[in-house]
Parts: structure tokens; sequence; C-alpha cells
């Protein structure tokens, strides 16, 4: 059986050490690594590639949400899930924009951190319910037309500029933008169209280029949006 390896970063030692006895008492998992903060973590991930990161945010030297996008630019098969303590919306959506795949609290049981492990190896996406919560709060806000003004504006305030048009998208596109949307990672999306991992990233920047999104979560809150992916 081939284990799936996972590196573990977390400042304080008691937590790695525990996490590292319950998630090598699993069968197909096994740690490869114990980093302290977020330099030792890009270092220790460059060296064992692992297949999954848990990733504690509030770490000495680079924290959590850097290490993360360090890591996700560098090692595309290598998926990171974040465990901490702190769900405040600002750590979520910049830990989710740095590129991890899963955003778990401290409180999740041991089943369930095992088998976010195992999802996100396959290539699913992980959020903690309590987070899940915020993410739709925050789709339904940005989904939620801005109410028109009731009067005149004043002839030196400034309006808003439109966003500029959407492009359309190929019929390639939109079926790699579906399987965004499903949560697959580049590699399983290549796996699944039979297409080389750098062709699909070709195909998502272009897919980001056309929406004007920043990231996959703004790619598909804007896909959504227009219509062209159902959740």
């Amino acid at each position: 059986m081939v284990k799936i390896k996972v590196l573990i970063a977390d400042d304080q030692e008691i937590i790695r050490q525990g996490l590292a006895v319950i998630l090598d008492a699993q069968d197909d998992i096994v740690t490869v690594g114990q980093a302290r903060d977020g330099e030792e973590v890009i270092t220790l991930a460059r060296a064992t590639h692992p297949d999954v990161v848990l990733m504690d945010i509030k770490m000495p030297r680079l924290n959590g949400i850097q290490a993360t996008r360090v890591i996700t630019g560098e090692l595309p098969n290598t998926q990171v899930i974040i465990l901490t303590t702190y769900d405040t919306d600002d750590w979520v959506f910049e830990g989710i924009r740095a590129g991890a795949q899963a955003y778990l609290l401290k409180d999740a049981s041991t089943d369930d951190l095992a088998n976010a492990i195992r999802g996100i190896s396959r290539g699913e996406s992980q959020l903690d319910p309590a987070i899940a919560r915020k993410v739709m709060a925050e789709f339904r806000r940005i989904s939620t037309p801005p109410t028109p003004p009731l009067s005149r504006p004043h002839p030196h305030v400034a309006i808003p500029l439109e966003e500029p048009a959407m492009e359309a998208l190929s019929e390639r596109e939109t079926e790699v933008l579906g399987l965004i949307a499903q949560g697959l990672a580049n590699r399983d999306i290549a796996s699944k169209l039979y297409l080389s991992e750098g062709t699909v990233k070709n195909y998502v920047s272009s897919i980001m280029a056309k929406l004007h999104a920043n990231d996959r979560t703004q790619v598909v809150i804007k896909a959504v949006q227009q219509g062209i992916v159902k959740l």
C-alpha cells in the first residue's frame, strides 16, 4: 500500500508530536517531518515532497498563510490543509487565496482529520462546517446586487466603473471550470480529461483572465453568478 505522506507544521511541539502519533497510527498515512515555523516547513516540503501539509497559521518567521503560498506555488502536487484554532474571516479567505485546499479547526475529531487528508490527497476540497458557513455568507454577499442610489450623486463623488465584460469561454474551458467548481486540483483535472498538468494550468490561467478573477475561489463565485456552472 502506498501511504499518504504528511508534513506537520506547528510552533507547539506537543501538538506536532500528538498529530504525528495520531496519523502514524493510520494504515494509509505516514508523517515525513515536523516543522516549527514557516521557513522550516518550506525547507522540509522541498526536501520531502509530501502529499499533504498540515499547516498552522500563527508561526514564527513566516506564518502559515505565507508558507502555504510558497509551497502551493512551487509544489503543485502538494496539497495544504490549514489546521488552526482561528476561524476569523480574514484568515479563512487569505488561506483559501493562498492555495489551501482545506481549512479545519483543531477541535476536529481524529476521524475527520484522517478523512480530510485522504480526501485532499484525491484532489477534493474540505472545509470545517463553521468555515463553510463563512464562505457561503461571503458568496451571498458578493452575489447580492448593490442597492441603487436614492438620489443623484454629488458631481464631485466618484462613480465606480462597471467591471469589464467577460469573454466567452471555449467548450474545453467550460469543462475545466466545471471540474474546478467540484474542488478538483489541476492534476486530477488533467487525469480526468487526459491532458497534461501544464495544459490544465494554461486553461485555468485563461479562465481566470476571461472571468477577471484572481484565484480559484473567485473564479467559481463569478462562474455561478454568470450561470456558467451550478453548485
